[in-house]
């Protein structure tokens, strides 16, 4: 029976996993660099977890600065086989309140100064993003933070701005008018490294606030979104480890949306022009399409 290996990734206000067993923590490289901090092993019932927070402990790492590349290649390289993201965000609809949860599974990313990438001159991938989050894995993330409370979306549209700043309001205003739902600042190029890598990748949006669109809502601040992340992160421990725990003894199966094999569609680089160290370094990466 095949097993999942879950990787979690943290955002603000989730430092930590509850209930590890057999836990460790491992300091690691890759060749893109350290990720945000150590891994943080362990297992909850049958499921081994490998935890990384997004930001570092202490919350050390703008949104900009976040090893995205290193992180992606750390946690793949630590034989985990999907990847469930845990994000702040703020809301873009009205019914989607502070506090709830949004399993969000569409992005626009605006964001400008990241690497967004594993692939260069000498190795050109073009993966596909038509649907960027595993539809399993989304879907059994929701039924976790809905069994512990939470009050859950299903589905919806992530708008991924570069910050550190929040949004100005007739910023707030146009992605309302694109039909966007939530906005954050780190599941880009998150998401897309993580298909790129082949991990099945879904998300947990906590929704902190209304970002500053409505009218009759002080707009976002560090204070009023602190209070609500307290509440969220607390619901959040909670989700994943019952997550985990419906993960224990039901069999690992592919993403239906093709993750674990999209590298096989995207390689485009003739073997002749290809770059000898570039494909050293993406072993970790793609070396199970570049053998073929």
């Amino acid at each position: 029976m095949s097993k999942w290996t879950l990787g979690i990734i943290g955002g603000s206000g989730l430092y930590e996993i509850d209930d590890l067993e057999d836990r460790r923590e491992e300091q690691v490289e890759t060749a893109w660099g350290k990720p945000s901090d150590v891994l943080v092993r362990g297992r909850i019932g049958e499921v081994e977890l490998v935890f990384l927070p997004r930001h570092g402990r202490g919350h050390r790492i703008t949104p900009t600065e976040v090893p995205y590349r290193a992180n992606i290649a750390a946690l793949k390289a630590a034989g985990v086989t999907d990847i469930l993201s845990i994000s702040a965000c703020g809301s873009l609809k009205e019914e989607y309140a502070p506090g709830d949860f949004v399993a969000a599974d569409q992005f626009i990313d605006r964001t400008f100064a990241r690497d967004k990438t594993f692939f260069a001159a000498g190795m050109v991938a073009h993966v596909s993003m038509a649907y960027p989050v595993c539809p399993r894995l989304s879907g059994l993330a929701a039924d976790a933070a809905e069994a512990v409370g939470s009050k859950m979306h299903r589905g919806g549209t992530y708008l991924a701005m570069e910050g550190p700043q929040f949004s100005s309001l007739a910023e707030s205003k146009l992605y309302r008018q694109w039909g966007c739902d939530v906005i954050g600042m780190t599941a880009m190029p998150e998401a897309k490294l993580a298909r790129e890598a082949e991990l099945p990748y879904a998300i947990l949006c906590m929704v902190t606030d209304y970002d500053c669109w409505r009218a009759e809502t002080e707009a976002v601040s560090v204070t009023n979104v602190l209070e609500i992340m307290g509440q969220n992160s607390a619901v959040a421990r909670k989700a994943v480890v019952r997550l985990a725990e419906a993960l224990s003894g039901m069999e690992r199966t592919s993403d239906p949306n093709g993750t674990d094999t999209c590298l096989d569609y995207a390689l485009i680089t003739a073997p002749q022009a290809r770059d000898p160290d570039l494909l050293d370094r993406l072993q970790v990466i793609a070396g199970r399409a570049l053998k073929g």
